[in-house]
């Protein structure tokens, strides 16, 4: 599979959050999350594993107990089943990769940039 680049298909999942599913295979899938300045992810937790890198912008991530500001070329890690939520301090750009694949994100793909 083949994901093609395009300002098309984001959507809106909390106010100044927005995600688009790039790409996903068998056992893990790929999103962009693009964030307004002031915007904040609320805390959850899921059964995936999560890895993040931050293309650009600031944000001040939870995991647990600990917090960090993030800049760009930032990354993270997030165990399965670990608390998290995010600040954002300037408009952000990360990319996060999810295993095993969260199946209610399929449904953030355009399927129009997909190959």
């Amino acid at each position: 599979m083949f994901g093609n680049h395009s300002q098309k298909g984001y959507t809106e999942i909390a106010k100044g959050i927005r995600i688009k599913t790039l790409v996903y295979g068998k056992n893990m899938l790929m999103t962009e999350f693009q964030m307004n300045q002031g915007a904040a992810l609320p805390g959850h937790a899921h059964p995936h594993e999560q890895t993040g890198y931050l293309v650009k912008g600031c944000i001040k991530l939870y995991i647990g107990e600990q917090s960090q500001m993030l800049k760009q070329g930032d990354s993270w890690s997030i165990p399965s089943d670990v608390a998290h939520k995010a600040e954002i301090i300037e408009d952000s750009v990360a990319i996060e990769v999810f295993q095993p694949v969260r199946e209610d994100y399929l449904k953030y793909v355009n399927e129009n940039d997909i190959r």
